[in-house]
């Protein structure tokens, strides 16, 4: 059997066998977020260099349907991504600590969600779905993962994991992401679980 196949066939069973709550068990496992807040510096550069990026306004941000075709799509392209960049950072590259940009052979955190989300987009899904998010580690370290917006749940695509995880099964604390609304614009995240899974 193909790579390609196991791939389809793992991401069905993931989404027949772990996505099964009913629908008002939905809520809880969405990020409650709040009003705006401050752009990472590291953003406010790649929107300086790509201004086109930063300027999409979405109407319609319902969280799309979670089909196995689009739960495919997260598979498919978190392992590509994952596995086509090679980690470096910022300091080592380019020789400053915060360079967002599209990857090509190496890059760091920011840059594999870039990609990702790029993908995403390609494929289909609406901007507002798509939001990069801002965390802290369990050591204290900051991070970068793309939040995936569907109607079953928030799911995150990691560089540092294969396994999309739903964001309250994660180690880490989440603090802002991109807005529904606006790909320029954060909103704060009121992560206020008393104690993160650990997984």
């Amino acid at each position: 059997m193909t790579t390609f196949k196991k791939t389809i066939m793992a991401a069905t069973m993931i989404f027949a066998g772990t996505l099964t709550p009913t629908l008002s068990a939905y809520a809880a496992k969405h990020m409650p977020t709040g009003g705006r807040t401050s752009q990472p510096i590291g953003h406010a550069y790649f929107c300086e260099q790509l201004p086109q990026e930063c300027q999409v306004r979405s109407r319609q941000t319902s969280a799309p349907v979670l089909t196995r075709k689009r739960w495919a799509d997260l598979v498919e392209v978190n392992n590509y991504s994952n596995r086509a960049v090679a980690p470096v950072t910022d300091l080592d590259y380019y020789g400053v600590e915060e360079h967002w940009t599209y990857p090509k052979s190496y890059g760091d955190c920011e840059d594999y969600v870039l990609l990702k989300r790029y993908m995403l987009l390609q494929r289909g899904w609406p901007a507002s779905s798509l939001l990069i998010t801002v965390v802290k580690q369990p050591n204290g370290d900051g991070h970068a993962v793309l939040t995936v917006r569907t109607d079953r749940a928030d799911f995150v695509l990691d560089n540092l994991d294969n396994k999309i995880k739903q964001w309250d099964k994660t180690s880490y604390r989440f603090l802002k992401r991109q807005s529904v609304k606006h790909t320029g614009h954060w909103t704060k995240i009121h992560d206020r679980r008393v104690q993160v899974a650990r997984y």
